[in-house]
């Protein structure tokens, strides 16, 4: 790996920076192209432009076929980092997952390409950033007022102002900085906004006042002709907009069947005692006059959706205002500095977002408002200005293309596409370009929207749902906003077929299968156990054994062995009977390694069952070992991983388990790097000469009597000492 990067640096050192652009990438969370005036069928262009955002695809090219990979925050900002999907990289959703920043990612290969490299703004990834010379990051969301930012010592400092603002001059800031570089640089500068709950600049609390917003047509969709688990949202805004988190009143909830309660605003308790008086006065007289119609049963439910929709959208793009108003100010001064001429600058979002569409506010499932990215370019001198492309794009392309830009080469473990080609031809997609894209939503508690995963093509779009065990299908051109579902319209079966085909096709191609796929086991022994781990982990340990039912036999055959070696030692046995690696992937998503950060290491050792129970191409299992060792990087920072060679199985050499499990050991040796992942196949101390597994020391050929443990705990102790235990 050293040698690939020293090999590239100087590939790429031998251009200078005059040859190769700037990269600044402005991006945005929860930004809908629907609310951009630059893209076309938008409500609300002539009411609320966004020049800033226009003048990039004004003076370069627009994409209307952009989409994410899985719409929400966190996983569509790790699919950029990767160039992956979610499944892969290991940040599958914002509730359980940690982004393991030691993977490959564009941002330290820039580096070592000669770049240098910021990120400012919003990271949201559950860890600090890896790759930069300089960052400095929100906390989690981050707060719209007065915010708190983790600077590189991991100290967080308050900022006075609106966040956008300061996000924005924080950006401002490091370009001047950079611009005296002799290196190009790329920077990141991410804004929070229209992130929920929308707070707007104090400039613009009173935007918007007197104009009544148009609806969308979908506004009140029943979810008739489709899966009735559609109704089973919780992002409605008829049933779930809080009283003073989304709406803005203050005081208790006057009216608990129509407002959601629980939800502080606690942007307002961000702000002086005087800045407080003049947020509250901006939504009084409205909110008062809402209150006093309510009462006097002036208002029906309808009318009441409608009020919160105008509340609702209006506070959305108030928010965007101010950061558009930035991305201006940026725009000018690369004009200024003359740094315009050699930047390539992108604007897009983490996913889009429903403006009122089907009655939602969110995102998550794969209808077209959240599934759409905005993602706008200008590279003088390269892009047409005014150019519009309709080839199919996608958030993993990123990453390759801002490797393409540096001259650097795209690593073979990225999904995506360089999109220079595109840049290069005023958007006309190449005979090899792709022809659909995959999606794939893992589920969470937030807003109950079911997992699904599905594909778009230019024509309809399919998805499945495992939990109705039902698929929908669209017809993209003659249905737009998806009202209805032709899976089982007979003048669909061709197009029904075709699509399913497409959509196995693509869950081949990117590499989706169960090896890697986190899922609990519906059994009540295996949920015991698993909370129990739960309990236990809830205490720092030492030293970490990760597997199946060969660990769990530490607490059986293995006791006294286990005694003896490990009891002194802080150690914690993550072994479960029967797991394969999905269902390791899932515990340690889900509490097994939750205060385990001061770990200093853990031993892995799974993938036999995935051999036993279905005899699984061992190129799927090395993809499950893969996530396990990238989440166990992710969750204990300082912990080395000895990963162990799978134990034999099978009482001959020819056994054809026992050779899968060989070729799985060859696959994950390749994972071991001498510094925080160290491989050791201890295979061979289990076997006779002749490769015989005898009874001896596995009665039933794959798990160990004690005299099994002893061998496996003093084979691994002199690693174990040199590791620092």
């Amino acid at each position: 790996m050293k040698h690939f990067f020293a090999l590239t640096t100087g590939l790429t050192m031998a251009l200078s920076a005059a040859d190769r652009p700037n990269i600044l990438f402005i991006f945005s969370d929860d930004h809908a192209p629907n609310a951009i005036s630059c893209y076309p069928g938008g409500l609300f262009d002539d009411i609320a432009p966004t020049p800033g955002i226009d003048r990039i695809a004004k003076e370069g090219m627009r994409f209307d076929r952009s989409y994410c990979t899985n719409a929400i925050c966190g996983p569509s900002r790790a699919s950029i980092l990767t160039g992956q999907h979610s499944h892969l990289n290991g940040f599958i959703d914002n509730e359980s997952s940690y982004f393991d920043g030691l993977q490959t990612a564009f941002p330290n290969l820039l580096r070592n390409a000669g770049y240098t490299t910021a990120m400012i703004g919003k990271w949201h990834l559950h860890s600090n950033p890896v790759g930069f010379d300089y960052w400095e990051v929100l906390p989690g969301q981050g707060a719209y007022y007065n915010p708190d930012f983790i600077q590189m010592d991991n100290k967080r400092k308050k900022f006075p102002g609106h966040c956008n603002d300061l996000v924005t001059e924080k950006g401002l800031a490091w370009l001047k900085q950079a611009a005296d570089s002799n290196k190009p640089f790329m920077a990141m500068v991410q804004y929070k906004a229209p992130h929920r709950n929308w707070a707007p600049a104090f400039r613009h609390l009173n935007t918007f006042d007197d104009i009544e917003m148009p609806e969308p047509e979908t506004l009140f969709d029943d979810y008739s002709n489709r899966s009735s688990v559609l109704k089973e949202h919780a992002m409605g805004i008829q049933g779930h907009m809080s009283w003073s988190h989304d709406m803005k009143f203050q005081g208790p909830n006057l009216f608990p069947s129509h407002f959601t309660g629980g939800h502080k605003d606690h942007q307002l308790n961000r702000l002086s005692e005087e800045d407080q008086k003049t947020y509250v006065a901006a939504y009084n007289d409205e909110n008062q006059k809402f209150i006093t119609d309510m009462r006097d049963g002036k208002l029906d439910q309808k009318a009441i959706t409608k009020w919160k929709y105008q509340r609702y959208i209006k506070d959305y793009l108030r928010v965007i205002r101010s950061m558009d108003e930035g991305i201006t100010k940026i725009l000018k001064h690369l004009d200024d500095t003359g740094l315009a001429k050699n930047t390539i600058v992108i604007y897009s979002s983490d996913q889009g977002f429903y403006l009122g569409e089907h009655g939602w506010y969110d995102k998550r499932w794969m209808f077209e408002e959240s599934l759409m990215m905005p993602f706008v370019v200008r590279w003088p001198g390269k892009i047409k200005p005014g150019s519009v492309s309709q080839a199919m794009i996608q958030n993993i392309d990123y990453g390759p293309t801002f490797l393409d830009l540096a001259g650097a080469e795209i690593p073979a473990s990225m999904q995506g596409k360089s999109l220079v080609p595109l840049f290069k031809t005023s958007g006309e997609a190449p005979t090899d370009w792709r022809d659909s894209i995959y999606y794939r939503y893992s589920g969470e508690r937030t807003h109950n929207v079911a997992a699904h995963d599905g594909v778009r093509t230019t024509e309809h779009k399919l998805f499945w749902v495992p939990k109705t065990k039902e698929y929908q299908l669209f017809d993209m051109k003659k249905d737009p906003q998806e009202m209805k579902s032709v899976h089982k319209d007979p003048a669909y079966t061709n197009v029904f077929a075709g699509m399913k085909k497409e959509l196995d096709d693509a869950r081949k191609k990117y590499r989706v299968h169960s090896a890697i796929i986190g899922q609990p086991k519906d059994q009540d022994w295996w949920k015991k156990r698993h909370a129990a781990m739960n309990q236990k982990a809830k205490k720092p340990h030492d030293l970490l054994f990760i597997g199946d039912s060969i660990t769990q036999g530490w607490e059986g055959s293995g006791k006294g062995t286990w005694d003896k070696f490990y009891g002194n030692r802080k150690t914690l046995n993550l072994g479960i009977s029967g797991d394969r690696t999905e269902h390791v992937i899932w515990r340690l998503d889900n509490g097994n390694l939750k205060n385990q950060k001061k770990a200093k290491v853990a031993v892995i050792m799974i993938g036999t069952n995935n051999t036993g129970h279905k005899l699984q191409d061992p190129t799927e299992v090395k993809d499950g070992i893969g996530r396990i060792i990238s989440t166990v990087r992710a969750r204990c920072p300082q912990a080395k991983i000895l990963l162990l060679g799978i134990f034999p199985r099978g009482v001959n050499p020819d056994d054809p388990k026992r050779k899968n499990n060989v070729e799985i050991n060859e696959l994950v040796s390749k994972f071991h790097n001498g510094e925080r992942i160290h491989y050791l196949n201890i295979s061979d101390k289990f076997l006779t000469k002749e490769g015989v597994l005898t009874k001896e020391i596995m009665p039933d050929a794959l798990h160990p009597k004690q005299k099994g443990y002893e061998i496996w705990a003093e084979a691994i102790e002199p690693k174990l000492k040199e590791l620092g235990l």
